[in-house]
């Protein structure tokens, strides 16, 4: 938890959401997220009351200390950054691109968890769906009566669940009529591994091993309790902490590349 990398991941994923899903979308989900990060500061703070600089004492006696404040931002942060990061990967990676990558490995598998990732969207469109239509016949279910209301709820879950049961039959039989899982069945896909995928398998690798040698060796060292304490800098703590940093540019590059280039397309054609 080192607040430095903790810094770069949150600003880095802040800036790739926001070129890959927009602004509003980013802002959107920091309404949520910053609360949550509030609430956990406030919680380390009430809670943890280890370090040796205390800024006053609690009425139940317990000191408020500088370093349990620290580490309740540190642990915001970090929890802020994860969701974040794992938002964008749901943006980023697709179903079909989970299925070209893991279908050949584990077919079933690769096939259980995208019909999982698609899951969660697809329920709430068609609990939305059926929410309309309970709405044109019967009229909101927000209003009247809690018996009522509850009734209504019920009616529309119902609806979902039997679409969610129906649509997983059906696909299931769909693919087991086309022959998916097979050992020597043929598949189609857009995407190809290319020099580039390569070149970028190389660099992602290359960066992993780094910041792992380097947190191996202590270069993100950074201690809150009993007091706070930064580990040894120097310059190898430095290029450990630039490599983290360019790791969690690449994504942002990237997007900002092919957005140019489509973009540079779209006016040719």
């Amino acid at each position: 938890m080192n607040p430095l990398c903790l810094a770069v991941s949150l600003v880095c994923v802040c800036g790739y959401s926001a070129s890959l899903r927009g602004k509003k979308s980013l802002l959107k989900r920091l309404a949520y997220l910053v609360p949550m990060a509030a609430l956990a500061i406030f919680i380390s703070a009430a809670f943890n009351h280890a370090g040796v600089t205390s800024l006053l004492y609690l009425p139940s006696g317990n000191p408020l200390t500088l370093e349990s404040i620290l580490y309740g931002v540190a642990s915001a942060a970090m929890l802020t950054a994860m969701l974040l990061w794992f938002s964008c990967y749901g943006a980023a990676m697709t179903s079909d691109k989970f299925i070209y990558l893991f279908g050949r490995i584990i077919p079933a598998l690769s096939l259980v968890l995208s019909m999982s990732l698609r899951f969660v969207p697809k329920f709430k469109a068609q609990y939305a769906a059926a929410a309309d239509g309970e709405r044109a016949l019967r009229g909101d279910a927000s209003q009247g009566p809690i018996l009522a209301r509850l009734k209504r709820a019920a009616a529309i879950l119902s609806i979902v669940v039997t679409w969610a049961l129906d649509n997983a039959v059906e696909t299931a039989d769909s693919m087991k009529s086309r022959g998916y899982g097979l050992p020597h069945r043929s598949s189609f896909s857009i995407y190809r591994f290319e020099e580039r995928d390569r070149y970028l398998m190389l660099w992602l690798t290359f960066c992993g091993l780094y910041i792992t040698s380097g947190w191996l060796c202590g270069g993100f060292y950074f201690r809150y309790f009993p007091s706070v304490k930064w580990g040894a800098a120097g310059p190898f703590g430095l290029s450990f902490l630039l490599c983290y940093l360019a790791l969690c540019l690449t994504p942002i590059i990237l997007n900002v590349l092919e957005a140019r280039k489509w973009t540079r397309l779209k006016s040719k054609a």
